[in-house]
């Protein structure tokens, strides 16, 4: 799952300089983000840039680097998060290696000062000022409005978990050596000034951290100093280094970083089982036994390798020009640990069905639809091989925004519906519907049809309108 991030320009011989591409300078341009919708929040975080241009030039690609010359803007970065929200967020219980970091970057090497138990403020500060050292705050959507708001806008746009860090450098200081991460990150500077430096991946596109030694990495090809203000964009596998220059305030910025494991081998992982199992159950020769001790061969057999090879030109027919509904753990993965949807009002909608009682003559309309998906598994509460597929609606609209993120600090229950495969037709109507009326939908009986929206209903997956 997401965590953090960091740098970009272009490199000359008698010095690396920032790419003149990747500098545009916001004239005019909003004071604030746009909220009316994920494609709308996007854009104006990245504005100027067009969201075309982005991902056909620089997602997966390249850094970006966003220069803004907007004071009201970098009015509102600074609202995201300051050093001195710390003291208040301490008071709530924060503890060391959970909730705050505090390390140092010492002769290439991160060096981590953390105290045992609960952190608190003035202990922080005294590390922060005497040993110069960067407090990296976990995930602050947990505590800060405006990042949840932002954080769960972004879930919608990507379809993927959007988690944060903070980081917080003293002037002549640096928190982490040069590094690689798995994410795709995007940077906000909230205070000060923070210099950075970018250098070609060793690892392009990586799937897990990792830390390089200078020697290796070479000279950077981007360097530039962030303002309050600016964002800067690298995709995963990005190696680079900040530090807050002598001389300097302290420097804040936020991390927000997503597509942690989000490729497309891990959706071939995540679907390939499913598909195993269907054609499985057709095909015998799927269901045949694998020569004797094959499992004892220190190598492939060739017939073993022949063999798969054909199952796999099988599964890639079947799969060919299918409308299926993939059976997918990722969806269920993503649904049940993003955001809650950020309320609109006093939040009561998502706890308690709202509006007139759906009934056979009613038109409804589904809600919340970036927050669900709707996906055909085997019965879950059925263990033999005859197990009868069903349709499954997750949701996160029941999501703790407490726990966004923290791993498996606690388990998080998956909150949804199940119904008969007959019913995937007349759920299929609601989605791709603006409105649809209930006596409309595709099912057998005025009865079914009342009870599929009634359960909808109870779970403020839709509305009367």
């Amino acid at each position: 799952m997401p965590k953090k991030a960091k740098p970009a320009g272009s490199g000359k011989e008698e010095g690396p300089v920032p790419c003149k591409q990747m500098k545009v300078e916001a004239t005019g341009g909003p004071s604030a983000l746009n909220f009316d919708s994920p494609s709308s929040l996007f854009e104006s975080l990245i504005s100027p840039i067009k969201t075309e241009t982005f991902f056909k030039e620089f997602w997966e690609q390249k850094p970006l680097l966003i220069r803004r010359d907007d004071p009201a803007l970098a009015t509102y970065y600074g609202s995201l998060f300051k050093l001195t929200d710390l003291k208040s967020l301490c008071s709530r219980g924060m503890y060391y290696g959970r909730d705050v970091n505090v390390c140092r970057c010492v002769n290439g090497k991160k060096k981590v000062l953390n105290k045992d138990g609960k952190a608190h403020f003035l202990q922080l500060r005294k590390d922060f000022d005497q040993k110069r050292a960067t407090i990296q705050f976990h995930q602050p959507q947990r505590f800060k409005d405006e990042l949840w708001r932002i954080q769960e806008k972004l879930e919608c746009y990507f379809g993927s978990l959007v988690g944060s860090n903070v980081y917080i450098t003293p002037a002549g200081s640096q928190g982490l050596p040069p590094h690689y991460d798995d994410v795709e990150v995007f940077i906000l500077q909230l205070e000060g000034e923070k210099h950075w430096r970018l250098y070609h991946p060793t690892v392009p596109l990586a799937r897990e951290y990792s830390v390089e030694a200078e020697e290796r990495i070479g000279r950077p090809v981007h360097e530039f100093m962030l303002k309050p203000g600016d964002l800067l964009y690298f995709p995963r596998g990005t190696i680079h280094q900040a530090d807050t220059p002598a001389g300097l305030a302290h420097s804040t910025h936020v991390t927000i970083s997503t597509y942690q494991n989000n490729s497309w081998g891990d959706f071939l992982l995540d679907t390939i089982s499913g598909l195993v199992f269907d054609t499985a159950k057709e095909d015998v020769e799927l269901r045949a036994g694998i020569p004797r001790q094959l499992l004892l061969q220190v190598e492939s057999t060739t017939v073993a390798t022949r063999r798969l090879s054909g199952f796999l030109r099988t599964l890639a027919d079947r799969l060919e020009g299918t409308k299926e509904l993939l059976s997918s753990d990722m969806k269920k993965d993503f649904i049940m640990h993003r955001l809650p949807p950020y309320p609109a009002g006093d939040g009561a909608e998502l706890s308690t069905p709202g509006g007139k009682l759906p009934r056979l003559d009613s038109v409804v309309r589904l809600q919340f639809k970036d927050h669900i998906v709707l996906t055909v598994l085997p019965d879950q509460d059925q263990s033999d091989e005859a197990q009868e597929k069903m349709v499954y609606i997750y949701h996160s609209l029941k999501n703790r925004r407490e726990t966004h993120m923290m791993g498996n600090e606690e388990e998080t229950e998956s909150h949804g519906l199940r119904f008969p495969l007959s019913h995937l037709d007349a759920l299929k109507q609601i989605w791709n519907s603006s409105t649809i009326s209930v006596k409309d939908l595709k099912l057998t009986t005025d009865e079914e049809r009342e009870s599929l929206v009634l359960s909808l209903w109870t779970e403020c997956l839709i509305q009367v309108v």
